[in-house]
């Protein structure tokens, strides 16, 4: 050990490394981290948290117009953009010191430094400083990718760049059909914007239920939002204070920002992976093990560098199980099976497990239980929206393979049936619970009738 100034050092102080770090040190590890920009990583300064805030935002809108239905007069309201990014980079800030007092706190030495690996235990800092260490840990996350190079780039923003307009855009063209994409265009809508989604799949939410993706496009519909399937944006042209977004089919919208969403790609490069000859995965992020260990044995990754799944309380999973493996003495492998995961969209959708092409795919028999139906909410506001719920189980087991939500708080619901999911419940399981009336989260109890029923049970 004489020859290593620490035992692990972290580079990228997102979720998943600070956790890593935290734990390693705990465990009486002596830990370094680097972080270039700002302590916390995507979630905490550029993704989850801050996109959070603008949801809730967003969604006052509906409850001032709703709270008529029930009896409230309601002066008209009001929204100031600055005032709201204002509060929400307060927020952030409040995060990221709390971020760096929990690295403090357990002893580990924070560098505000970009890092490469120079070998396989050498770090080179930007100061030009090197660090020496048994072994490092990669958690530099992933950064938006703007696609093909079309004419006009150059004017398009990402998310990262949304969080800080110095005004609410009254038009804007989204291009992208994913969560994030999704989310961004309910959350300019809700402010009061007029969006063009376009995406160029045949529907968005690609890698969804299909019921899941249709419910909630025909529901974005209905808010005002216009959702281009089949197009993609061709080029950008300036024309004085605002911009000519030209589509792939020929057709021109005027907006006054362009954003695109088309997805992240794995913050690799300038690490200085290629000397290593470091094993890249073919979907373009580090290749690791069943630990995290990539093919340099003292050299580990975890979090969306790995592109496994790009969630942050996988990547806080996977640097917690990380700490355990090597520092640990508890070698702790991750399942990225059953993972639950929610798009904060308007309406919101959570889902685990399967989903039903999938279910059919993989199982002899595939029974579906489905319900749309009007919140009670709804019912005295007057808004024209509905729910939908689906759950799909194995017809040989009884198992539930797979539940997918669209409607009110389904992140919150999804979350807790996670757990029933993932001990192996059974719809009788689920038949047996008695509904907690009047709610929305009963409908999963209370659903009897099978919508269809795939496999043998059909053919027999």
């Amino acid at each position: 050990m004489a020859d290593h100034d620490v035992d692990l050092f972290v580079i990228g102080a997102g979720s998943g490394g600070v956790r890593a770090a935290r734990i390693a040190s705990s465990y009486g590890a002596r830990v370094m981290i680097a972080e270039e920009y700002r302590v916390g990583g995507t979630c905490v300064i550029r993704g989850c948290v801050p996109k959070k805030l603008l949801v809730y935002a967003s969604r006052f809108s509906d409850d001032f117009e709703d709270a008529a239905g029930y009896g409230w007069t309601v002066a008209e309201p009001e929204f100031h953009w600055p005032t709201l990014i204002a509060n929400k980079d307060r927020e952030i800030a409040r995060l990221e010191a709390a971020y760096t007092g929990t690295l403090e706190r357990f002893g580990v030495a924070l560098v505000k430094s970009r890092a490469a690996l120079e070998d396989a235990h050498t770090v080179r800092l930007a100061t030009g400083a090197r660090v020496r260490a048994e072994t490092i840990l990669i958690s530099t996350g992933a950064w938006p990718h703007l696609g093909p190079k079309i004419p006009g780039i150059e004017h398009a923003i990402t998310s990262n760049e949304a969080f800080h307009l110095a005004q609410l855009p009254k038009r804007i063209v989204v291009q992208g059909g994913g969560y994030i994409a999704v989310e961004f265009a309910c959350i300019f809508a809700g402010l009061g914007s007029d969006v063009t989604l376009v995406y160029r799949g045949e529907n968005i939410l690609r890698g969804f239920d299909d019921d899941v993706r249709e419910h909630l496009r025909n529901e974005m519909r209905g808010r005002g939002i216009t959702v281009t399937c089949g197009h993609t944006v061709a080029a950008i042209e300036k024309s004085g204070d605002e911009f000519k977004v030209r589509l792939s089919d020929s057709g021109v919208i005027a907006a006054d920002k362009v954003m695109f969403a088309i997805g992240r790609r794995p913050n690799v490069m300038g690490l200085g992976l290629e000397s290593l000859q470091m094993k890249i995965h073919g979907h373009g992020g580090i290749d690791v093990d069943e630990y995290s260990r990539s093919s340099v044995p003292n050299i580990y990754a975890v979090g969306d560098v790995t592109n496994r799944v790009n969630l942050t309380p996988v990547a806080i999973r996977e640097g917690h199980a990380f700490a355990d493996t090597v520092y640990g003495g508890k070698p702790t492998p991750v399942d990225h099976t059953n993972v639950p995961t929610a798009v904060f969209s308007e309406p919101e959708v959570g889902v685990i497990g399967l989903t039903e092409q999938q279910a059919r795919e993989r199982l002899s028999i595939v029974d579906v239980y489905k319900t749309s139906f009007r919140p009670m909410k709804a019912t005295l506001s007057g808004r024209n929206t509905r729910s939908f719920m689906k759950l799909l189980v194995d017809g040989v087991t009884d198992r539930v393979v797979g539940c997918h939500i669209v409607g009110p708080d389904a992140g919150e619901l999804i979350q807790i049936i996670g757990v029933a999911v993932r001990m192996g419940a059974t719809k009788a399981d689920f038949d047996a619970t008695m509904a907690v009336h009047p709610t929305v989260a009963e409908e999963l109890v209370t659903m009897r009738e099978k919508a269809m029923s795939y496999g043998r049970a059909v053919a027999e």
